[in-house]
């Protein structure tokens, strides 16, 4: 494909990471770029009325993506919340015009047929909206991690109107759907450089903090 083709050619900068956005493109070629694309593809594709976003991710958004994954195993582990990590599967309605694929994603409690929460790690800006892309999906719960800070924000059904311009979400301090996780830490220990000692240092400090609250 041409633009999968343009598009490597331009990855020569030292850790790069190329965002294309294309218009105009219906669902029946967006599902064949999906398809093409495979389950083992480096690059992330969402879709949104028309709009196709293809985004090659660079190593310090992998590096980020992965250790939020491995931490969040951490909390689940410690805390026995049951959870089902569905990772960068590509969710999509045909009916909504609405396709994407997150960094990370887990159902919590039981497996559905879309994520509870939804994780995107922001390394540049622009290009879909992705809180309209996750309501259209109807997840409860979305994260971005971006500037060694997270950003909250959870799916508001029930009065949509005020919050029209986050197109239902409300931005929160603390996940509504892991109430116990304590996300202040979590971002303290990912902006430790060293992923082995930042894991040890939130299981040691999750442990503590369960353990206290079970006396």
């Amino acid at each position: 494909m041409v633009l999968l083709n343009d598009l490597t050619q331009r990855l020569q900068a030292d850790d790069p990471e190329e965002k294309r956005i294309v218009t105009g493109v219906s669902w029946q070629h967006y599902e064949a770029l999906v398809a093409d694309l495979g389950d083992n593809s480096g690059y992330r594709v969402a879709y949104l009325d028309g709009v196709l976003e293809i985004v090659s991710p660079s190593r310090r958004h992998e590096k980020g993506k992965t250790r939020i994954g491995g931490l969040l195993e951490l909390f689940f582990l410690e805390t026995d919340t049951e959870y089902f990590p569905t990772g960068s599967t590509t969710f999509r309605k045909e009916e909504s015009q609405a396709g994407g694929e997150p960094d990370e994603s887990y159902c919590i409690g039981t497996e559905k047929d879309f994520p509870d929460l939804a994780i995107e790690v922001v390394v540049t800006g622009g290009g879909i909206n992705k809180l309209e892309l996750y309501q259209r999906l109807s997840v409860r719960e979305v994260w971005f991690w971006q500037n060694e800070n997270f950003s909250l924000y959870h799916l508001r059904e029930e009065t949509p109107s005020q919050f029209q311009q986050t197109f239902g979400y409300e931005r929160i301090d603390r996940s509504e759907i892991l109430p116990s996780l304590d996300i202040n830490l979590l971002a303290e220990c990912l902006t430790n450089s060293n992923p082995l000692a930042a894991a040890k240092d939130f299981r040691q400090r999750l442990r503590s903090q369960f353990s206290k609250n079970s006396i």
